[in-house]
């Protein structure tokens, strides 16, 4: 409980430093009087690479089974937000002037809840925690550049490897097991803040996982209660492109 609460301080800490990040990097190219163009070059790049960090927010989205809605074992099943945090590199190839392809390999640490309560009215939480390695390939669709400021969405489909899930597998009393492997999809938005000599590029996405993560040879009531398990997150990153 101890270390939950030092990440959640953690977690607001890096909220507010990473909110001051984003009004010392946005406002100085958006309101200088005397803006010049920096990076004009930039445009005409075949490819280009950079890194990116930030945090996330992750939730199991869970599908009650059978055994659920016939036995009261388990009364409910309530899925929790938790923070994580990621850092990892990106690779962008540009395709036309307002279509970009790009590749971010990351490694994240990131965690999920569930909240179980049982035929007593007895409440537990557990809380599973993942390294991850993800990699999302997507296409990024930008705007007219103005000045020293763009806009863009991205789209695009991922996979995930969780090295814990292995080990959380082989304990005889874990209450679920997940599979290491999952795919998704990733959407999101962002903005891209040109100076001399880099591109400082805050983004919000939402990346939901599709396939079914449970492994169902469990005889925990609390596995055996869940029929599908999938992740939802929510990622805010900073890119520094070169």
């Amino acid at each position: 409980m101890q270390i939950v609460k030092f990440r959640n301080r953690v977690y607001l800490s890096l909220s507010k430093i990473t909110f001051g990040i984003i009004l010392l990097f946005c406002g100085s190219p958006l309101f200088a009087q005397e803006e010049k163009m920096y990076n004009a070059e930039h445009d005409e790049k075949p490819y280009y690479f950079g890194i990116t960090l930030g945090f996330n927010s992750s939730q199991y989205k869970v599908a009650q089974s059978k055994y659920f809605i016939d036995y009261d074992t388990i009364k409910n099943i309530t899925p929790l937000w938790r923070p994580g945090f990621q850092l990892g590199i990106m690779g962008n190839a540009r395709l036309t002037s307002f279509i970009d392809a790009r590749a971010t390999p990351t490694f994240m640490l990131r965690e999920q809840a569930l909240r179980f309560t049982d035929y007593r009215d007895t409440t537990t939480t557990n809380t599973f925690e993942s390294i991850l390695f993800s990699l999302p390939i997507e296409l990024k669709f930008k705007s007219d550049r103005q000045q020293n400021f763009r806009f863009y969405v991205c789209a695009g489909a991922k996979i995930d490897y969780d090295f814990n899930a292995n080990a959380r597998s082989k304990r005889s009393n874990e209450v679920i097991r997940i599979k290491p492997f999952d795919y998704g999809y990733n959407l999101g938005l962002g903005f891209e803040f040109y100076y001399p000599n880099f591109i400082f590029a805050p983004e919000i996405k939402i990346s939901n996982g599709l396939g079914n993560s449970l492994l169902r040879n469990v005889g925990e009531p609390t596995n055996k209660a869940i029929d599908k398990i999938s992740t939802r997150q929510i990622i805010i990153s900073f890119h520094i492109e070169g």
